[in-house]
């Protein structure tokens, strides 16, 4: 068997993260699995010395192909673990023509062959003399490209190998749609369906998770409960379309805001969202606090249309966060887990609300072991 290497978790993932915004891929599925074992079976179709699957990055792809980067996230022959991660302009190479045209390529003697980009095998040490190309689809779209180079038993690769690496790249679609699909539906039921964010549901099953981990590491974490100031003006002045679109942009925002940060973030139900923050003290809780007050303040809403002779508002300055920030002390023992959540969740809450009652758009903390004063 021919040794496959792949991206690893969770960097892989966000290749294949191509639908719903916000959507995470984890699952039971293990994607690095499966594309080393679409390799091996590409090896079988047509045995080769090299070969790999390169896709676009749908967090930075735009329209125009050329004007897009190639990632090496799976790889196996000569150099494959040195090609895993980096990237390729899309005008650059075999892989580049066939990602922008969208039809499988030959190159029988590459040393005459225009499109042929030396680069790679400068970087990794490798003498490719014959390549054959196909591309990948997601649904309609091509997101990416299979290769291999050099036929193992010296031959150059012939039209039959491209008629077979084509019929497999179909497969290859077939299962990377089939991964996109049931990821999702194992995804749908910790989702809320207008933000995309988790729902309060999978939030507590984070929450007990994670006062468990950080009772076991002896880290400290944080939790973030937010509500919206002035948040039924809009719907009000503007209609609840309006109304959902503006908690569409706050979701987008949390996520933003915390990106590459070990964080959950959900909507706990109408204008209120919470951020769990583990091994994170009060201090970066309070930065981040802080962050979302002012950029949700300051943010333009409703800059686009939003829907069917719903042209875009442009209102800034409409809404704002008040933020009630709990700390979390662990602790080697507890009566009771489901307590400590509670009383974690109400310190938050009161938080919030005692930012509301002193002119709302403020956060407020809620340190461990201190009473928070009454709301007046």
């Amino acid at each position: 068997m021919i040794q496959v290497h792949a991206l690893e978790i969770p960097d892989l993932e966000r290749f294949l993260e191509r639908h719903k915004a916000g959507f995470s891929l984890r699952s039971e599925i293990d994607l690095n699995v499966l594309l080393r074992q679409i390799l091996q079976k590409a090896y079988e179709f047509v045995p080769s010395e090299s070969g790999s699957i390169l896709l676009d990055d749908p967090f930075s792809k735009v329209v125009t192909r050329s004007e897009n980067e190639l990632v090496f996230i799976a790889a196996f022959g000569t150099a494959g673990r040195e090609l895993i991660g980096r990237r390729l302009s899309a005008q650059n190479g075999i892989v580049g023509q066939v990602y922008q045209n969208g039809t499988p390529y030959l190159s029988a003697d590459v040393e005459g062959d225009s499109f042929f980009f030396r680069e790679i095998d400068h970087i990794v040490g490798h003498r490719s003399q014959s390549i054959v190309c196909v591309p990948i689809y997601i649904g309609k779209h091509v997101c990416g490209v299979l290769e291999l180079i050099n036929r193992q038993d010296g031959t150059p690769f012939t039209i039959r190998d491209m008629t077979l690496l084509e019929i497999f790249a179909g497969y290859t679609s077939f299962t990377l749609q089939g991964a996109l699909d049931a990821k999702r539906a194992h995804e749908l039921a910790k989702r809320d369906d207008l933000t995309g964010l988790f729902n309060d549901r999978w939030f507590n099953v984070r929450l007990t998770e994670t006062l468990a981990e950080a009772d076991e590491s002896g880290r400290e974490a944080a939790l973030i409960f937010m509500d919206l100031d002035r948040f039924k003006v809009i719907n009000d002045c503007y209609g609840h379309l309006a109304g959902s679109q503006v908690l569409r942009e706050v979701g987008f925002i949390l996520k933003r805001i915390v990106d590459g940060v070990d964080a959950t973030v959900a909507r706990y139900g109408g204008d209120e969202f919470v951020l769990l923050l583990p091994e994170t003290s009060l201090d970066e809780a309070v930065t981040i606090g802080e962050e979302i007050r002012e950029v949700i303040e300051k943010h333009m809403y409703l800059s686009r249309d939003y829907g069917a002779g719903m042209p875009a508002l442009n209102q800034q300055g409409i809404i704002s966060a008040s933020i009630g920030i709990a700390q979390y002390i662990p602790a080697e023992t507890r009566e009771s887990r489901e307590r400590a959540k509670s009383e974690l969740l109400k310190r938050a809450d009161a938080a919030m609300y005692r930012a509301k009652s002193l002119g709302k758009n403020r956060v407020i903390i809620s340190r461990a072991g201190e009473e928070m004063p009454t709301v007046s």
